[in-house]
């Protein structure tokens, strides 16, 4: 368990992914990147800088992109695969199940700008099912970090790990919630806060809004739980059996559309083993409109104050 670090400071995820990929690649000569012209998005500039001749920039060809990782995988190199989420999992979702998953390919993909990052442009780019394509997929872990402490630990961790993965990161600036040398442990949630009344689970650019959301309400008198839930697969079950035994109501929040998301997983373990009154905040089963990533989790009732009063609203259920 770790306790949370109280920080105003803002910092994109990529640059922590991109810190730390170079960093591998500086003690591994086996680590290459593949990108779908993204060297820009995806913070891949340092890394074409010092070592020019291990990034493959295939162009806008998502499904070539996967199988060029799959090929280098095979030949013994350790592909760290980049693009925009959207593009990534969508596009390419076929050759992530053959080419990866099923011939569990050591490749690591990495799927940026997810959830609704990319704001202005659209419904076409916002990746709010990436979840839902890649959790079904057996031999892939996916993970979607709290901040760029969590983010640096998850992508040496993907190194070491032995086959495919997805990463899930968003440009949105988040604060750090995790202490400095966080080591990430996959299946396994972070408690950020105790609390007896409900628990608040998230992941990714949520989970710092559900820290805010319990800090409300425990000045309205309710203690809630916090847990940072990065794996959405393989997810953590004894935290949540815990949460739902314990606290007698689960709040969840994601950056995902509701259906097949992290709320889904949760809900396949509750009603499983313990169920109790829950409530999925995330986009509701529409393709979300264009405007600020902020302002859309605002929009879909994921302000920390919306929040609180959805966690309140749960209660009375119980």
């Amino acid at each position: 368990m770790n306790a949370p670090v109280t920080a105003a400071k803002l910092y994109d995820c990529r640059d922590a992914f991109a810190e730390t990929l170079e960093a591998l690649a500086a003690a591994n000569d086996k680590v290459v990147a593949v990108c779908n012209d993204s060297v820009g998005s995806s913070k891949l500039g340092g890394f074409k800088s010092k070592f020019p001749e291990r990034l493959v920039n295939v162009g806008i060809a998502e499904q070539n992109m996967v199988g060029v990782g799959a090929g280098l995988a095979n030949g013994g190199q350790l592909p760290f695969v980049c693009g925009a989420s959207c593009f990534l999992t969508g596009r390419a979702l076929e050759q992530i199940k053959a080419d990866l998953a099923y011939s569990n390919a050591n490749v690591k993909l990495i799927g940026i700008s997810s959830g609704m990052a990319y704001g202005e442009l659209g419904p076409t780019h916002h990746s709010i099912e990436d979840f839902a394509w890649t959790r079904v997929l057996p031999n892939l872990p996916v993970i979607a970090p709290c901040d760029r402490i969590e983010t640096a630990a998850a992508v040496k961790w993907a190194a070491d790990y032995a086959g495919p993965c997805f990463l899930r990161l968003s440009r949105v600036g988040v604060p750090d919630l995790l202490p400095e040398g966080h080591v990430f442990e996959l299946g396994r949630a972070n408690l950020l806060r105790e609390g007896s009344d409900l628990t608040l689970i998230a992941n990714g650019t949520l989970t710092h809004r559900i820290v805010k959301a319990a800090d409300i309400l425990l000045s309205r008198g309710i203690k809630a739980r916090v847990l940072n839930m990065a794996t959405v697969r393989p997810i953590d079950e004894a935290a949540i059996i815990a949460a739902a035994k314990e606290t007698g109501a689960i709040l969840t929040a994601e950056e995902h559309s509701i259906f097949g998301g992290l709320g889904s997983a949760i809900a396949e373990v509750v009603v499983d083993h313990s169920p109790v009154p829950m409530k999925r905040l995330g986009v509701p089963g529409v393709f979300a409109h264009t405007g600020s990533a902020e302002w859309l989790l605002d929009e879909f009732g994921m302000a920390p104050t919306a929040i609180a009063d959805a966690a309140q609203a749960l209660i009375k259920r119980k």
